[in-house]
């Protein structure tokens, strides 16, 4: 019981637990506004009151009845969902991620030292990783 009790409180867990909520969260408030706001503008633009009621009917009096408004909808809400995901998230983190990530590394006269063959300094009197006493150049 202890071991999963520990499992259940990492941090990696406890990320990924959170991460969910807030994915759900904010797929219902993208959902909403797509459903209230975006797909009745596209259905006034397309000339229909709601896309959800679109249908096709195949075969004789009783026939067949499609409707693919329901499925237009729901195509519109991924993609809506996916671009505001795209431009809300993924694209404020990859410029934050650009911005933090290291530049290239100060450039310094080194060479390598004769015991341990690591990279030090040229004006170093002993190896930082051995220890050895060198001579500066």
């Amino acid at each position: 019981m202890k071991d999963f009790k520990q499992f259940l409180l990492r941090g990696n867990v406890i990320d990924l637990a959170v991460g969910i909520v807030l994915g759900v969260a904010f797929g219902a408030v993208v959902t909403a506004f797509v459903a209230g706001f975006l797909t009745p503008i596209i259905a006034l633009l397309a000339g229909k009151a709601s896309l959800s009621k679109l249908s096709f009917t195949v075969g004789g009096d009783p026939g067949t009845t499609f409707p693919y408004g329901g499925f237009l909808n729901a195509l519109i809400a991924f993609i809506l969902i996916a671009a505001a995901v795209f431009f809300f998230v993924m694209k404020p983190i990859n410029a934050l991620m650009a911005r933090s990530k290291p530049g290239e590394p100060v450039s310094e006269n080194v060479r390598d030292c004769p015991e341990y063959l690591s990279s030090i300094p040229s004006a170093a009197r002993r190896c930082a990783y051995c220890s050895a006493a060198v001579s500066p150049v």
